[in-house]
């Protein structure tokens, strides 16, 4: 394990140790330190940032994680992807929860889920904003398909996609069987 990742692995067992507020609560606290809403946090940044947490990284280690998540070669960290990066790994079972629902979903079986997989699943007509006529059943379906969809909201949610979400609702349940057990609740599986 290289110096970055024994950074992280302090940083994830220090958000680990804060349960449901942990990654969330980073992820809240990281979008703060964001000024120029760039997504992205330069290694000074980082530094004192994670200084207020109580977590001390040297300017070295700051700068070490920085460029494991600079996309672009500016010298900045990329927040979504560090985040990520953060989440503990999940287990065959959840991973294995995740796929059966994303298949629920996915009503023509290409793999990419759209607002017409969504109308053969839900109603969107009961939606109160429906009913009222704020807004159309399309609106309704596009807005929680949106939930699942990257950052670029193009309509379509991948696997890939639907997994990440779910990855960021994992980090803060404890156990397999609560996360089996709130999944197929959620999507009647």
């Amino acid at each position: 394990m290289d110096a970055v990742d024994a950074t992280v692995e302090k940083l994830r067992a220090h958000c680990l140790s804060r349960r449901a507020l942990g990654i969330q609560g980073l992820a809240r606290f990281f979008r703060r330190l964001d000024r120029d809403r760039s997504r992205s946090l330069d290694s000074g940044e980082l530094q004192r940032g994670l200084a207020e947490l109580g977590l001390v990284l040297d300017a070295a280690e700051a700068e070490g994680v920085c460029r494991r998540w600079d996309r672009d070669g500016s010298g900045t960290l990329d927040l979504d992807e560090f985040l990520r990066a953060l989440r503990p790994p999940m287990s065959q079972a959840r991973e294995a929860v995740i796929a059966a629902a994303f298949a629920k979903l996915d009503r023509s079986g290409d793999g990419v889920v759209t607002v017409d997989d969504l109308r053969g699943v839900y109603r969107g007509c009961t939606h109160p904003k429906v009913r009222s006529g704020e807004w159309t059943e399309e609106e309704v379906l596009r807005r929680f398909l949106d939930n699942f969809d990257s950052s670029e909201k193009d309509g379509q949610v991948t696997l890939a996609e639907f997994q990440d979400y779910y990855s960021g609702v994992s980090a803060s349940m404890d156990t397999d069987e609560e996360f089996v057990a709130m999944m197929t609740s959620a999507w009647q599986l």
